[in-house]
């Protein structure tokens, strides 16, 4: 008989904000966990470069509802102020179009809604309730499904009357235009979601939770980067008594049935270590890679793998970093610039076959908060431009991404001046190296894409309907990407977790009943 008093044993696979928040829930709730990173840094998207004496976030780098990670902490009974600092960043966004215009999306009322006024005074009261619209998306999306899995499909049809009170059918795009009229306000108050992953034309109009969400808390960047954030996460985890291996890729994960609280248990075999037996196994990995090589010896694995291959996957990127040799006291830590074309840009990104020539981009410039991310009387940046997948268009990055970079740095001279004589280092991050340094599906960026078929119920669940003991974490589960996205989705992991090996106080309440799973589905 096994013994009572032994820990529930947990592999975590993958160190990305999703796969450490899970490992933090894990082992608060007193499981025994391993966590697993296949790189020689954590983070996973949000690794950190260091090149000539600065320190380039690979992103992300908008930090939003720092409740979600503050309740990481609290786990532990630890303020987060004694692992991390967080500094505002205002404005959130400064919105730069090609003839010259710009808009300081911020938090302060007033200001933002004088440039409204400014720029079309009959959007003020269609502003206003965009937002209160916004507030109401946020309080049934956010607040009450965010954190909730969803299992079944009585989950889905239980908060289909909120979906289609907001007409979550609506894309982003459609629906801030209900509201407001002007094309660069429309495009304004719907950009965030390709924040997401998302086309603003394609993605559903739950997103626009977004909006108020920033609203709320605000937007900020950790003091010394977001790579600072991932390593105070780690050290409560390690403070806790978790386990992490950097360099230890896992290269496949053997099934055993009828053993073990859940049903079965996996064989783990990681690069350096022996094959290790575990109760559960919480995935941050690519949820493609997750099925088609992790589990490639088991059958249950293929279904899911063949769905993933059918659905629709977010855009990639091409990220180019770079260092000056000066300072640009003038720029934003967040600057929008949009290109010439809104919609037909996007619809050539998400499902075109070619590299557009023209392009938006987002510039992030972290040393407008934190100057010690540079040397001194230097300046640190990196540019990001949305391209197709490789799924969509077969684009040799090794030829383009010189060519690409360069037409980058030129664009932005127009907020830059004299960019390209005061570049002194640089290098850059393609739809290739998503792919082959982050196991990502054809390249995607973001995972799954947000549409309304591929969310909630319709996305990847957060525990493996087929295989029993496989949890699921990340961009590509429920409620999907970015940072407070993919924190929530370790919530709801960890709550089902709990639920299925019978720790029930720990497990938390939830707006959707959860089964507990005592034998393979």
């Amino acid at each position: 008989m096994p013994d009572p008093h032994t820990p529930h044993r947990a592999a975590i696979v993958g160190s990305g904000f999703g796969g450490i928040a899970a490992a933090i829930r894990l082992q608060a709730q007193g499981l025994d966990t391993v966590l697993y990173e296949a790189r020689d840094k954590p983070g996973g998207r949000a690794y950190v470069y260091e090149q000539d004496g600065f320190v380039f976030d690979a992103g992300p780098t908008v930090i939003t509802a720092p409740e979600a990670l503050e309740e990481l902490f609290a786990l532990a009974g630890r303020p987060m102020q004694d692992y991390v600092e967080l500094l505002p960043v205002k404005p959130f966004y400064r919105l730069l179009w090609e003839d010259g215009d710009s808009f300081d999306y911020d938090n302060d009322v007033e200001a933002l809604e004088r440039q409204i006024v400014e720029r079309s005074p009959e959007d003020l009261e269609g502003y206003r309730r965009f937002l209160a619209y916004s507030k109401k998306v946020f309080e049934v999306g956010y607040e009450g499904l965010a954190d909730v899995p969803f299992l079944r499909f009585r989950d889905m049809l239980r908060v289909a009357p909120a979906l289609a009170r907001f007409r979550a059918d609506r894309p982003v795009y459609t629906t801030v235009s209900r509201f407001i009229k002007d094309p660069k306000l429309r495009e304004a108050f719907s950009f965030h979601a390709l924040l997401v992953g998302g086309s603003p034309f394609e993605t559903s109009s739950i997103y626009t939770l977004i909006h108020y969400l920033e609203r709320r808390w605000g937007v900020f960047f950790p003091k010394g980067g977001t790579g600072a954030l991932v390593r105070g996460l780690l050290k409560l985890y390690e403070d806790m008594g978790g386990e992490l291996r950097l360099d230890t890729p896992v290269e496949r994960i053997e099934v055993e049935d009828g053993r073990g609280p859940t049903g079965a248990v996996h064989h783990v075999s990681a690069a350096g270590h022996e094959r290790e037996t575990y109760d559960v196994v919480v995935s941050n990995a690519d949820v493609h890679a997750t099925y088609a090589r992790l589990y490639a010896d088991e059958a249950r694995a293929r279904p899911m793998q063949r769905k993933l291959e059918r659905m629709q996957w977010s855009m990639s990127l091409f990220v180019l970093y770079f260092g000056t040799d000066r300072t640009y006291e003038d720029v934003a830590h967040h600057t929008v610039l949009f290109g010439p074309r809104y919609k037909g840009l996007l619809r050539d990104v998400f499902h075109g076959d070619h590299l557009p020539e023209d392009f938006s981009l987002y510039l992030h410039a972290p040393t407008r908060s934190d100057p010690s991310l540079a040397p001194p009387g230097c300046e640190g940046f990196y540019v990001l431009s949305p391209v197709p997948h490789l799924g969509n268009a077969a684009i040799d990055w090794e030829v383009e991404a010189p060519r690409y970079a360069e037409k980058l740095l030129a664009s932005l001279e127009s907020t830059l001046p004299d960019l390209r004589k005061h570049v002194i280092t640089k290098r850059w991050f393609t739809p290739h190296d998503f792919r082959d340094e982050l196991d990502a599906y054809q390249g995607s960026a973001f995972s799954v894409a947000p549409k309304l078929t591929q969310s909630a119920w319709f996305r990847p669940h957060n525990r493996d309907d087929r295989i029993p003991g496989l949890y699921i974490v990340g961009a590509g589960t429920h409620p999907g990407a970015g940072v407070p996205g993919v924190v929530n989705t370790a919530k709801a992991t960890a709550r089902t977790v709990a639920r299925d090996l019978g720790l029930g106080a720990l497990a938390g309440p939830g707006a959707v009943s959860l089964p507990t799973r005592t034998s393979p589905a």
